[in-house]
């Protein structure tokens, strides 16, 4: 089936009104850089004149050569989440989180990320976005990236685009075995139990995120993750009845002072939110720094980490 039948396939199941709206603002989107191109960037993760200027005041003050180095010291952070709604067979579920891979960035991080989920047990995993290390261009590399890492992850893998991605990229995507979550939810049943993963579309850049589509799947008794590429719909998350939310687009600063104090997240959300486990009334969650890098090939005072979440039942922890 030519990409043509299967996109048209993804706007039947996601709905003509999502579809086309994602669709024209990414065009909207590639047209402005171009336009733009070789004067200004209106987007700042394209304004590659920064990026120079950022490598050489990191020179000059000695960092520049380290900060690579952290970029491939991509290490694995545990975290035990307790829900209080979580169905007895789902206990000690464990959830490879994966975020902001960014896979086209270059050839040793792609074999430094694979080696880094090698072998490693977990039950399912999920992929909170930014695939692409741009916001515009070619796609298939970042494609083509993925299929690399696709054996590692395991039998299920769901995912969120972010955006840095392209809506094109699902089927793709879906050819590799990995569900892609479009204001969508699927439920995970162990015997007669059943858990609730449900994903919304980029709520940061396109704003295309539907909590209204989710909501009827998510009952008040109900056990329900939501995967967002970005922290910044929390309240809403939150409020709609989801016990456990997943994100990330942060890099939780990627660049830090000492002590992983983050100089810029461009997020919405609070710094509260913005690194780690938080949580928010009845709802914890976790942002994940992220596995790449984005910008710049850097990082200082905050090493990229694929996390591995344990699920329990018991109380939330106090706010």
């Amino acid at each position: 089936m030519d990409r043509d039948n299967l996109l048209a396939g993804l706007e039947a199941r996601i709905g003509t009104p999502h579809f086309q709206r994602r669709l024209g603002m990414e065009r909207e989107h590639e047209a402005r850089i171009a336009a733009d191109w070789g004067t200004r960037f209106v987007y700042h993760e394209n304004w590659y004149s920064m990026h120079g200027l950022m490598r050489t005041v990191l020179t000059l003050a000695g960092l520049h050569r380290r900060g690579r180095h952290n970029v491939l010291d991509i290490r694995r952070q545990d975290n035990e989440v307790c829900l209080a709604r979580l169905p007895a067979a789902f206990e000690g579920l464990s959830v490879l989180h994966l975020s902001d891979l960014h896979l086209d960035m270059s050839a040793p991080y792609l074999e430094r990320l694979i080696a880094s989920v090698k072998g490693l047990s977990r039950d399912i995993c999920v992929l909170t976005g930014d695939f692409r290390y741009r916001t515009f261009g070619p796609y298939q590399p970042s494609l083509d990236a993925l299929a690399r890492l696709r054996p590692h992850l395991g039998e299920a893998v769901y995912a969120v685009l972010g955006n840095h991605d392209t809506i094109r990229m699902v089927p793709g995507m879906e050819a590799l075995g990995i569900d892609v979550l479009m204001n969508e939810a699927v439920h995970l049943r162990r015997g007669d139990d059943c858990l609730i993963l449900a994903g919304i579309d980029d709520a940061h850049t396109y704003r295309t995120h539907d909590f209204d589509k989710l909501e009827a799947a998510v009952g008040l008794k109900s056990c329900a993750i939501l995967l967002s590429h970005t922290p910044e719909p929390y309240r809403k998350a939150a409020h709609v009845g989801f016990s456990l939310m997943l994100c990330g687009h942060t890099h939780g600063g990627q660049i830090c002072l000492p002590g992983g104090v983050p100089l810029f997240t461009d997020s919405g959300a609070p710094r509260a939110v913005a690194r780690g486990a938080w949580k928010y009334h009845d709802m914890v969650g976790y942002t994940s720094v992220g596995c790449g890098s984005s910008i710049i090939d850097v990082r200082l005072n905050c090493r990229p980490e694929v996390t591995l979440h344990r699920l329990h039942s018991g109380p939330t922890a106090a706010d």
